[in-house]
């Protein structure tokens, strides 16, 4: 068995753990270990966005934090901590200067200035971008460069974390899966930073990388943290649907949109975002939550296209125009079979982000000593809706704040490591890797999961689907010391089936139970049977774990 020591443990190693682990470097932390479950600084979150940032720069015009924090407001439907909010809108810009001194590529104006563009619910252009749809690859490659530079990081790859181990209430390290090996290692540190982005991976539709099943809100869950805002998951409006597209993002449509202002039409190639209160006319501004909602009724309207969803069409601007904005894209969209000068695309809702998560104060501190989340991990800053743009700046912003300050505790606790700390966890490893009989095995659950959530806890919910997804889950949980693992310790995909397993079972008992208890519509919470938004919920939920099991604080207006 491996035995590692460390200052600082990040779990995920996306944007918001890279950062963190540069930020704790430069604290004055020696010793920071960042591990993934796939390959550092390729897996997650960031390097698989292609839209926009925001950050109040004032380089198209007059901008201040203060707006872009009313704006967040706003978009957050009154449940924003305003205080993480604060800290978000305060220090992106600093953040997104920092990247473009460290050459991350963000699209410059003829003048030289950084190129900002409106987006919707934002009152004035304040996103910024990497073009050609780069821009998250380009804040992955940049930050990869970073930290291969600084001697104090240590990259650990294929390292899935099982467990946070605590000590006296208190964060000490953590228990993990080699995944290569097919064993156990302990980790010994002094904080811990789960920066594993979010958990939309437990839904069918989504836009989310292999590794984004809930992993983090399930290790801070369990070793005693609190989830807030678990019921709010932002499902994007309009990610792909058909023609069928191969090695390209569902979610691209978004910046064709920003720039090139794309139609939604219906069935019948009519126009419908104004009968839902949003007047497109001056560009797009339509908040997603509100998108959301007007492609839903519609399809259910039986104004749906062939696949189930609305149409988007770029029948209005010219070749040269799309050549123009998106030259490289539009070689890639006809090797797939789509002329976007002849044809329309078909779009449907995916789930996308996850507002709610961990809950911090604004050192990114868990309640748990010693604990601390980055990104989209996360939650309390978005509140009912996220803003477009704010997931990369919550990314880097988050996790520059949860390394600095994790490196300030670590340098006075140093809690030690015994024998007897993460004894079940190692135990469990153990047991589950010498392989087991069973009539299913994970991968079978997990698929049916994903079917589940997306039937019953989708973009609009009930008392009865809600119900019966929790009735369900409860099910699948029984179910996990009988299931079937494959003998073979060496890269055993159902060893690490079991433990994805085990953390998306969590995670979507969590968004399930805060999603029942909120008997109103609020942002991307869609109540069918309860419409409207009810003043008396306008304050959070948080989910705690007990030893009876999850219970939710706050859960009644």
């Amino acid at each position: 068995m491996t035995h590692l020591e460390t200052d600082i443990l990040i779990v995920g190693a996306g944007g918001a753990g890279m950062y963190a682990a540069i930020a704790a470097s430069r604290a004055g932390a020696t010793r920071v270990l960042l591990a993934d479950k796939s390959l550092v600084g390729r897996g997650g979150a960031t390097v698989m966005a292609q839209m926009t940032v925001a950050a109040a720069l004032g380089e198209e015009c007059p901008d201040d934090w203060t707006a872009h924090f009313d704006d967040t407001l706003a978009s957050g439907r009154g449940l924003c901590d305003e205080a993480l909010a604060a800290v978000l809108c305060q220090e992106a810009p600093a953040r997104i200067r920092e990247m473009a001194e460290w050459r991350v590529g963000w699209a410059r104006r003829a003048d030289g200035r950084i190129a900002q563009v409106a987006a919707p619910g934002h009152s004035r252009p304040r996103c910024c971008y990497v073009d050609f749809l780069n821009t998250g690859p380009a804040v992955a490659a940049t930050l990869r460069r970073q930290i291969a530079r600084i001697d104090a990081i240590r990259r650990v790859s294929n390292l899935t974390v099982t467990d946070i181990v605590t000590d006296c209430g208190a964060a000490v390290g953590a228990v993990a899966l080699d995944g290569a090996a097919g064993e156990p290692v302990t980790i010994a540190a002094n904080a811990v930073i789960v920066a594993t982005g979010g958990l939309t991976r437990i839904f069918r539709r989504n836009s989310a990388s292999a590794n984004m099943g809930g992993d983090g809100y399930a290790l801070a869950l369990a070793a005693g943290a609190d989830l807030v805002d678990m019921e709010f998951v932002q499902f994007f409006p309009i990610g792909h649907l058909a023609p069928r597209l191969v090695g390209m993002d569902p979610i691209m449509w978004d910046p064709f949109r920003y720039k090139l202002g794309g139609r939604l039409l219906d069935g019948n190639g009519r126009e419908f975002l104004a009968d839902y209160g949003s007047d497109e006319t001056s560009g797009y501004t339509t908040p997603r939550d509100i998108a959301t909602y007007a492609i839903h009724k519609e399809v259910a309207a039986g104004r749906g296209s062939p696949h189930g969803g609305v149409y988007l069409s770029f029948a209005h601007v010219k070749r040269a125009a799309l050549e123009a904005a998106f030259g490289p894209v539009i070689e890639r969209l006809a090797r797939n079979g789509i002329d976007l000068v002849r044809m329309p695309v078909e779009v449907a809702p995916i789930a996308h982000y996850q507002m709610g998560g961990i809950a911090v104060d604004e050192g990114m501190a868990s309640r748990v000593p010693g604990l601390y989340a980055a990104g989209e991990a996360t939650g309390g800053a978005n509140g009912a809706n996220r803003l477009s743009g704010n997931a990369i700046p919550e990314a880097l912003v988050f996790g520059e704040r949860a390394g600095r300050f994790a490196a300030a505790y670590a340098a006075t606790h140093r809690p030690g490591w015994d024998r007897r700390l993460g004894a079940e966890a190692l135990a469990r490893i153990r047991s589950l890797a010498d392989g087991r009989q069973g009539d299913i095995g994970a991968a079978v659950l997990l698929d049916e999961l994903r079917e589940l959530m997306w039937r019953e806890v989708g973009p609009f919910r009930t008392a009865a689907g809600l119900g019966r997804a929790l009735f369900r889950l409860g099910e699948m949980r029984a179910a996990l010391p009988e299931l079937a693992i494959a003998p073979g310790r060496v890269c055993n995909a159902t060893l690490a089936d079991w433990f994805d397993l085990r953390a998306s079972l969590l995670a979507a008992e969590a968004v399930t139970r805060a999603a029942l208890a909120r008997t109103e519509s609020r942002g991307a919470h869609q109540r069918e049977d309860f419409p409207d938004s009810d003043p008396a919920w306008a304050s959070r939920q948080h989910v705690s774990m007990r030893s009876d099991g999850m219970i939710l604080v706050g859960s009644s207006p």
